[in-house]
């Protein structure tokens, strides 16, 4: 896959995907999202791939959300496929959250705005000692009423939430870890090294274990779509049954299908 505004890797059961954008601290154009959704997308679907590392380029932001020097009036300037940024933006999140994979975030500088969304989304995230995160918003003249607000109110308390909303402050990784809003803390010369050891632990546990463990996180409070996917999950492993193939072959062969053997 060719690539202009991420890095897209994969090697030993990880796909790592890298916004490169560090001289715009990794902020996001409506190209950038269209790339995110395309490799986020080929991670679900290759069966090679057992945990999704998302990251940004260089040592100074893991993502500082949209890119505000296209924002105008409206939205933000070169949409892709007539997709404004808002729409890919939640797109994205929707992917990292439904992702049958566990997604890591290997926070290396500043989270900030959707760059914060992102991390909160992903299922882990460890920092970098010199990480910041918080959000901007209110500040730019944005606001994220869906997984921005939900699922971080969920990872810190609703109070807590409001005030990282509310005053856009910027939280030290120390903070950040104190409050729940992310898993580790390291020194920045020994993130790699961390993401790959709980990379190489994730590897060793059940795939569909996972799977269906992060479905079960979010079914209840995903309401129908939550539901769906734990179901989906689900069907995806009858359909590995002989059970289920009874049916299929019985059609196939215009007879009655045999279940009673399977009333076990």
């Amino acid at each position: 896959m060719d690539f202009q505004e991420i890095i897209y890797e994969k090697k030993d059961g990880v796909a790592k995907v890298t916004i490169n954008r560090p001289e715009k601290y990794n902020a996001c154009t409506s190209l950038t999202l269209m790339e995110l959704h395309k490799a986020l997308t080929d991670a679900w679907v290759d069966n090679s791939v057992g945990v999704v590392v998302f990251t940004g380029a260089g040592e100074k932001a893991f993502c500082t959300g949209g890119d505000q020097s296209i924002r105008d009036k409206g939205g933000y300037a070169g949409t892709m496929a007539a997709l404004p940024v808002e729409v890919g933006w939640q797109s994205v999140s929707a992917l990292i959250r439904n992702l049958p994979k566990p997604v890591i975030a290997r926070v290396n500088g500043y989270a900030i705005g959707g760059g914060h969304v992102f991390q909160v989304v992903c299922d882990l995230s460890i920092a970098a000692e010199s990480a910041k995160l918080g959000q901007a918003g209110p500040k730019v003249g944005s606001f994220d009423p869906g997984y921005g607000t939900g699922d971080l109110a969920r990872c810190v308390g609703l109070k807590k939430a409001k005030e990282i909303w509310f005053f856009c402050r910027l939280y030290k990784a120390q903070e950040a870890l104190e409050m729940g809003l992310v898993n580790a803390v390291v020194p920045f010369d020994q993130l790699d090294e961390e993401v790959d050891k709980w990379c190489g632990e994730l590897l060793d546990k059940s795939p569909t274990a996972l799977k269906m463990l992060k479905y079960a996180f979010h079914a209840e409070t995903d309401g129908v779509a939550g539901i769906t996917n734990l179901g989906v999950g689900g069907l995806s492993m009858y359909y590995g049954t002989d059970e289920s193939l009874e049916g299929k072959n019985a059609f196939m062969e215009k007879r009655k299908p045999e279940f009673s053997k399977y009333r076990k």
